[in-house]
């Protein structure tokens, strides 16, 4: 979680300038290719809806050409499909800024599953880095399939009990 795509040098939540909160996407592209994180980028908002504010809008960050005109072609594809102006702007990243701590994982951050987390990642920097961190903040805030959860809990690092936790957080049975 952070802070892309504006000028002011150290954006924070509440001195954001003319940033875009955001989140960075690590990625492995022989698992997963630029062209389908966009593709999950655009199911997963309304693209022909305008960004009610600069803060809050969804955007395409790209941090190279190559990216810029993936991102372009990939946009001119759903408005061709849509038949439909597609709103969500496309915009260099610059400089992603991290958060602060208190935006990190924020679901996780409200359960008693934290405690669990802060055992296996005791540095700050572990924990935002955590891609088990993110897979269980994102169950927890109710995105995810049940049944994939399912799949990957065991890869989680979580005791018996933390796995019950989160099964029994995210509603599955």
């Amino acid at each position: 979680m952070g802070y892309a795509g504006g000028n002011h040098p150290n954006p924070t939540y509440h001195n954001l300038g003319d940033h875009t909160e955001s989140f960075q996407v690590d990625y492995d592209p022989s698992i997963l290719t630029f062209d389908q994180l966009l593709d999950l980028f655009w199911e997963s908002h309304n693209p022909c809806d305008k960004g009610y504010t600069r803060q809050y809008m969804s955007a395409v960050f790209t941090s190279s050409e190559e990216q810029r005109r993936a991102a372009i072609a990939s946009k001119e594809r759903l408005e061709k499909r849509l038949g439909s102006t597609v709103r969500t702007p496309i915009l260099p990243l610059g400089k992603f800024t991290l958060a602060e701590d208190y935006h990190q994982k924020y679901y996780l951050r409200q359960s008693p599953l934290i405690r669990e987390f802060q055992a296996i990642y005791p540095d700050l920097a572990s924990f935002t880095a955590s891609t088990a961190a993110a897979r269980a903040n994102g169950y927890l805030a109710g995105d995810g399939d049940p049944a994939q959860l399912k799949i990957e809990i065991d890869k989680l690092g979580l005791s018996a009990e933390g796995r019950r936790s989160l099964l029994q957080a995210a509603g599955v049975h």
